[in-house]
Parts: structure tokens; sequence; C-alpha cells
């Protein structure tokens, strides 16, 4: 499976626990840590750990397992890591403060739809 097929299905997983304003950034010109970071939100912390819980097991169905997820216990970001995409699921406030969209504002935004 390809990066972009896998963050086609991480979006996907993303929708089915109701993430609010995913964001894909394709980093793959600009940094050799992966190929495209995926930013999402959630309301409360259940939503987090649903939207992370629900990545690992659609991707785990397609034979993909995670290198790293950090952060599922506290729940106000919670970091998984697929190599060639990460994926950012935060709560509200914390996404507001740490703002990785402007840091990696270097990246191509990826509108949902086109993956």
């Amino acid at each position: 499976m390809n990066s972009k097929e896998m963050a086609k299905l991480v979006c996907s997983a993303l929708e089915e626990k109701k993430a609010e304003d995913i964001k894909v950034i394709n980093i793959a010109e600009v940094s050799v840590l992966a190929d495209y970071f995926i930013i999402a939100s959630g309301t409360n912390r259940n939503q987090v750990q649903a939207m992370a819980d629900n990545v690992e097991e659609t991707l785990g169905r397609a034979g993909v397992n995670p290198k790293q997820i950090e952060g599922y216990q506290t729940a106000n970001w919670v970091l998984l890591d697929y190599g060639d995409v990460v994926i950012h699921v935060f709560d509200e406030e914390n996404r507001l403060f740490y703002d990785l969209e402007r840091i990696w504002r270097d990246g191509k935004s990826v509108a949902v739809e086109s993956l």
C-alpha cells in the first residue's frame, strides 16, 4: 500500500468518528520524516481516543502496523506514526496551541477528496 492510499484510509477512519477539520499536508518535498501529515481534531478525550483507535483498527485490517503511538492516555495530542504517514489527533485547545498547519506551511495542502 502506498502512502496516498494509506492517507485516504486514515481520512475515512477519522471521518467515521466525526473528526473535525481534517487537514492533509504533503510534506514529501520539504522533509524526510514522512510523505503526509494528517491533522484532525476531536471535541473531547473519548472522541480523540476513538479516532485514534479507528485509525489503528482500519490500517491494521489493511495489514499496516504503527511504528509508534504517543499520547494516547492523555488524549490531548495523539501521534500515530506509520512511517510515510503521520497522524496527529488533537483536542481543540492543543491543536490551536501547537498550530502544526503553520509550522508545516511549506508543505502542500491536499484536499481530502483528491486522495
